[in-house]
């Protein structure tokens, strides 16, 4: 059964840096995070969501160069996320 999803349309940095999280957009290739929270509007979220970005998921960046698209894999896919869809994804660093 799936988790209930926190939603949030903003994500204020005063919640990033009090729960230690951090947007996916700012792990380094080789790092795993699981995310933790997922922040934007319904069509968004549902479209994280169908990807596979669930809370308690584990993500692997395999590529990040600072701009432009993030390559991660979650649940044994590769994926390719937008910069701004992966700053609306909050992970925790594992």
């Amino acid at each position: 059964m799936m988790r209930h999803l926190r939603m949030r349309r903003h994500c204020p940095r005063q919640l990033l840096d009090e729960n230690g999280l951090c947007p996916l957009s700012d792990l380094h290739p080789g790092q795993e995070a699981q995310v933790s929270q997922l922040c934007g509007g319904h069509a968004l979220v549902n479209r994280l969501v169908a990807l596979g970005f669930t809370p308690g998921t584990v993500v692997d960046v395999l590529q990040n160069y600072g701009h432009g698209p993030l390559i991660v894999r979650v649940r044994e896919a590769r994926l390719a996320l937008g910069r701004k869809e992966a700053g609306q994804v909050l992970v925790k660093a594992a």
